[in-house]
């Protein structure tokens, strides 16, 4: 969730730095939104794919536990990659 705050933080000091014509702030902004937004993406495709994994090592040894906890990971995974 911090990755969320820090994406909105960002934004929020690029809309001010835009609006006061401060362009060291809007440029800050910027660059924190964006950065904060990779970490968040890389973090989902990361889970996904772990998710993945242990969906299919479920599903290799028959244990249906294993499989679901693998695609709930993997769902939430997805859902930090797209936002």
């Amino acid at each position: 969730m911090s990755d969320r705050l820090d994406e909105l933080k960002g934004n929020v000091k690029a809309g001010v730095g835009k609006l006061t014509g401060n362009e060291r702030l809007e440029a800050r902004g910027k660059t924190g939104a964006a950065t904060a937004r990779g970490r968040r993406k890389t973090k989902g495709v990361l889970r996904e794919g772990a998710g993945s994994l242990k969906e299919g090592v479920g599903d290799l040894l028959g244990s249906e536990r294993l499989e679901v906890e693998g695609k709930a990971e993997r769902l939430r995974g997805k859902a930090e990659r797209n936002g």
